[in-house]
């Protein structure tokens, strides 16, 4: 592999994935298909109930985690990756027994993307508590963490407790698959620092933009006591292949574009800019690539061509 960096597509199973509509499996299944047959690295879902956007829900989306299953029994090449679990959304033990069946499942592909969460309508549906959240995060990721790596935890925190709980049977890789968390706050960035592999800052698009992100980052590394180096950066990065995304009204999607102003230009245009966040010590990139279909998919290959090129 020459490439750069790896480039992933993030799959976006709710509303606004394709022209407005929730994307069935039979759709999901396209461009999954799509996204190994075009020489992407990784395939990423989310992991929402909802959005609500001046108090009206969308249509809504399928469950991120129950997707991302089906994809490990479906695909046989690329990286999966959750881009990212709230953890408060689940118990943390029960968490890391999924984590390690879906790596079971994919022959040991997958990243476990999580983080504690934001959007308080959710919550609010699901009956779920919104309080501490960070604090919350940091008893679940110590629970999650220590599973995966060693099998087993004795833990009674005040938000978690997980009593002399194992692991059994462990996937297919000994110390479970790999730990990335997204955020940009200052203290989530040292909880990561502590115990992540991978770190994720959502939709800077533009490698400048993610510049402070980055800096802060190895800031917090140093305050954990935790070389940088040995933590791979990740970016959220949003695309109009097409160069004409259409405003369409006040969705929560076109919302998000409208403030992240997503990358556009020829194959080699876009290239550079993924060669630029390269440079910048990101090894790995979820793209958000709009039109969300098959022949968005596709039509982004040119890109990974020309990267790959020039590398």
């Amino acid at each position: 592999m020459t490439r750069p960096l790896q480039v992933g597509v993030y799959l976006l199973p709710w509303t606004g994935g394709m022209a407005g509509e929730t994307p069935r499996w039979s759709d999901v299944l396209a461009m999954a298909r799509a996204t190994e047959d075009a020489g992407f690295d990784s395939l990423w879902v989310s992991d929402h109930f909802m959005h609500e956007i001046d108090g009206h829900p969308d249509q809504g989306p399928w469950e991120g985690w129950s997707n991302l299953a089906a994809l490990a029994a479906v695909t046989s090449r690329v990286t999966l990756g959750t881009n990212v679990l709230a953890t408060s959304f689940r118990n943390p033990a029960l968490l890391a027994k999924m984590a390690d069946t879906v790596d079971e499942i994919s022959g040991g592909r997958l990243i476990l993307g999580i983080g504690a969460g934001w959007h308080e309508p959710e919550y609010r549906q699901m009956g779920l508590p919104f309080d501490h959240r960070v604090s919350r995060f940091e008893e679940a990721i110590q629970i999650i963490h220590w599973l995966l790596r060693h099998g087993e935890i004795d833990f009674k925190g005040r938000y978690y407790t997980a009593r002399e709980c194992e692991l059994r049977p462990r996937g297919p890789r000994p110390h479970g698959p790999p730990i990335m968390v997204g955020t940009r706050g200052l203290r989530m960035m040292r909880i990561t620092a502590r115990y992540a592999d991978y770190w994720n800052v959502a939709w800077p698009s533009r490698a400048e933009r993610a510049l402070p992100a980055l800096a802060a980052f190895d800031e917090a590394c140093a305050d954990a006591g935790r070389d940088p180096a040995t933590i791979v950066r990740t970016a959220g990065v949003m695309v109009d292949i097409a160069g004409d995304y259409p405003h369409r009204g006040h969705d929560w999607v076109t919302q998000l574009r409208a403030r992240v102003d997503p990358l556009t230009g020829s194959p080699q245009e876009i290239a550079e800019e993924l060669r630029t966040y390269a440079a910048a010590g990101v090894g790995h990139v979820q793209v958000w690539i709009d039109p969300l279909t098959p022949a968005g998919i596709e039509a982004f290959a040119p890109v990974l061509e020309a990267l790959d090129a020039t590398h």
